[in-house]
């Protein structure tokens, strides 16, 4: 049902006249990330850097000033409050209070009864409390986990097709999940495990958007077997354009209801989600692909396209 198609079937788009743009654009963000990477930094979450969340509802909109007052009375070191969903839902973070697991407890309680005290009727929703320790090995294991899942693909990309394919798949999801990191470091968003998991989603949503353009490269330098490759490639990302575009539209419709209705850490999975599909969507058309061109021009296709040939590719 063509009436149905987001992108008509013989779009001849070409664009790979863009190939530079877009590789300079995608260095300088990734560079950019990684500078704010070390300066200012992630804002860890509880996770990863330790300490206590309490997750509060007030029974009116919450006074932020008198909250704020209410906590820093009970010497509990510097804390930090936020608002999330509704204006009565209060996130508290607390540091890690020194001492051993009894002291977490007694400032969990000390800020429970002040505010119990304090603001009749409040609701105390969660509790997490994460020791130094424990932090740092769920830091170590995410982006271990992070490095595995890069290394598999490589490995996954390397074996299906040639070696300039997984290199430009890999070096290109490299450059994706930097320009995520900045993302994070932007929004001061909280960096925790469940950042891992999103990043993990991406990595996986993008890596399967280049597949898909990758396998159908593959497909013409055997069907058109003179074709210059930069004309191969544009070919190629016009045959795939109207699946790449409606398969992340789905995902993204699919996330939007998160983003509006979802608790926080669904929300905070889901913005990380759309803005990983739009880097892993536009990076497979203007990175993924110019990065295969530079690689394997004189590699995978050399010559000039016959006649032939150019008119079965229109």
């Amino acid at each position: 049902m063509a009436f149905l198609r987001l992108i008509p079937d013989d779009t001849r788009i070409q664009f790979m006249r863009g190939r530079i743009i877009g590789l300079a654009t995608s260095a300088f963000l990734s560079v950019a990330s990684l500078l704010l990477f070390f300066h200012p930094g992630l804002n860890y979450g509880i996770d990863f850097a330790g300490g206590i969340l309490m997750e509060v509802r007030t029974p009116e909109a919450a006074d932020f000033p008198a909250l704020r007052q209410i906590v820093a009375q009970q010497e509990v070191g510097q804390a930090s409050l936020q608002e999330f969903g509704s204006p009565q839902d209060v996130i508290i973070r607390l540091p890690r209070q020194p001492g051993p697991e009894a002291a977490q407890q007694q400032a969990i309680a000390k800020v429970r009864g002040a505010l119990e005290q304090s603001v009749p009727g409040v609701q105390l929703r969660r509790v997490e409390s994460v020791g130094a320790s424990v932090s740092a090995e769920l830091f170590r294991d995410g982006m271990t986990a992070l490095g595995l899942a890069m290394l598999a693909m490589l490995a996954y990309i390397w074996f299906r097709f040639e070696w300039q394919f997984g290199l430009g798949a890999v070096v290109t999801l490299a450059l994706d999940v930097t320009k995520v990191v900045g993302f994070y470091v932007v929004t001061q968003l909280p960096f925790n495990l469940t950042s891992v998991a999103a990043i993990l989603t991406i990595m996986g949503f993008s890596i399967n958007d280049k597949v898909v353009v990758y396998d159908r490269v593959r497909e013409n330098l055997r069907k058109f077997k003179s074709m210059p490759l930069r004309q191969l490639i544009d070919l190629s990302i016009n045959e795939t354009l109207n699946r790449t575009i409606g398969t992340s539209l789905t995902v993204f419709l699919s996330a939007i209801p998160l983003v509006l209705f979802g608790g926080e850490a669904l929300r905070e999975f889901s913005v990380v989600t759309l803005v990983g599909l739009l880097i892993g969507t536009t990076s497979s058309i203007f990175i993924a692909a110019p990065i295969l061109l530079f690689l394997g021009e004189h590699k995978l296709r050399r010559g000039a396209e016959p006649v032939a040939e150019r008119s079965a590719a229109r």
